[in-house]
């Protein structure tokens, strides 16, 4: 614990950090074990954000931190363009044989997951010799300039930053049928070099579609000579049940984009793909300096071991199946909760009010009252009404069960 007070820090960070780097809660963490955040002054939080679904093997594995410690031992970076060293070499090999397609693969590795959309999208522009890209409403695929456009909401995300990038189509998300029709009067399906979706909506609102859905863009992408991009940013390794969130629908796509909980805290994204695509773009088209650093490849590698290991995708499975029984009786005794949204462990709830309408104040009232009594969660959708949970996938279940009562205590109060 450090001698330090929240306040304290807070003061300081008020004069030194930028009023747009904002944070969710003025308690600062001195450390993280399983699914339990420690502030500066000994205060635990049961952890139902896995800081934005990063850490679904939970805070600090031994086995993450063993691989970690080993690998900074030996070195932490010679820039994998200058000096390359066989520990990305092999995650590749791992990644291309756990991700979804029975095609050639091949990996490129960068630091965020906003650069693995952005490499995606070029990667794809280059191959297809075309530049349109088609998003979908309520999207969200990160800050930099070109996924700012490409995310739907405007605030925070980008409200007074434009202009914007050219060439970015919104189409209406999860009704084939509207898609098809966008095709026909939306854009210029010529023109169109890929369509880049989430699995299942994240800061949008956890919304996941009809089961149809995917399956049928698939092939309208086929008909039209489209790419299909997956971002599996934070809907991937186990999230849903399955490894990958595509798995769920037997949908192939010919690049996917994944982050998070990769490297389980480290930063580290990917983009994974069709050889002939990622074969395309010449060389030294693809890079920076920090791609495939060493020290979160070694965590990668052990995040992968857990899986193996330790069987996390039954227990994302089962723990979907809680999450799932658990908000349906909320939503049958509480007026406040509404639709349950996602799919599996992605799972999330909408706070409404007594009409049946977005009430994105009892949203905030209700995180605020569950952070008061030791729980972590958080609030997303395009009203900011939507209740998600993204506790590590290895929560043990007395804890899992206390952060859901809070979450039933904070409901009744609301």
């Amino acid at each position: 614990m450090s001698t330090r007070s929240n306040e304290t820090i807070h003061q300081l960070r008020e004069e030194v950090i930028s009023n747009g780097y904002a944070s969710g809660t003025a308690n600062y963490i001195t450390s993280a074990r399983g699914s339990i955040l420690t502030d500066t002054e000994g205060n635990e939080f049961i952890d139902f954000a896995g800081g934005i679904a990063v850490m679904n093997v939970g805070h600090s594995h031994p086995k993450v931190v063993e691989a970690i410690k080993k690998q900074a031992e030996a070195f932490t970076h010679t820039c994998f363009m200058v000096n390359p060293y066989d520990i990305a070499v092999r995650l590749a090999d791992r990644l291309v044989k756990v991700t979804p397609g029975s095609f050639d693969k091949k990996v490129l590795f960068i630091n965020s997951g906003a650069e693995a959309v952005e490499n995606a999208i070029k990667i794809a522009r280059y191959y297809k010799k075309k530049s349109g890209i088609v998003v979908f409403d309520a999207a969200y695929h990160g800050r930099t300039y070109l996924t700012m456009t490409m995310t739907a909401k405007v605030k925070p995300y980008k409200w007074g930053f434009g202009p914007f990038v050219p060439e970015i189509y919104r189409a209406p998300f999860g009704d084939i049928e509207a898609l098809r029709e966008f095709f026909i009067t939306g854009i210029d399906t010529d023109n169109i070099a890929a369509i880049i979706a989430e699995p299942v909506l994240g800061e949008g609102g956890f919304i996941a579609p009809p089961d149809d859905f995917f399956p049928q863009l698939a092939e309208l992408c086929r008909e039209h000579g489209i790419l299909f991009i997956a971002d599996e940013i934070q809907s991937g390794f186990g999230r849903t049940g399955k490894m990958f969130a595509m798995e769920n629908w037997g949908v192939e796509p010919d690049l996917m984009t994944t982050a998070k909980s990769l490297a389980a805290g480290m930063p580290l994204s990917a983009v994974v793909g069709r050889a002939e695509i990622m074969d395309a773009v010449h060389p030294g088209g693809l890079g920076g300096t920090y791609g495939a650093n060493p020290v979160a490849c070694a965590a990668a590698h052990a995040v992968l071991d857990i899986f193996e290991e330790e069987g996390l995708l039954e227990k994302a499975r089962a723990l979907g199946e809680t999450l799932t029984a658990t908000f349906t009786d909320w939503q049958s005794r509480f007026a406040c909760v509404g639709e349950i949204r996602g799919l599996g462990a992605m799972r999330g709830i909408a706070i409404v009010d007594g009409d049946g309408r977005p009430d994105p104040a009892k949203a905030k009232e209700l995180s605020a009252s569950c952070f008061a009594r030791g729980l972590n969660i958080l609030v997303c959708g395009i009203h900011g009404n939507i209740i998600r949970v993204l506790m590590p996938l290895t929560i043990e279940q007395d804890l899992l069960q206390k952060g859901l009562d809070i979450m039933e205590a904070g409901l009744a109060e609301i």
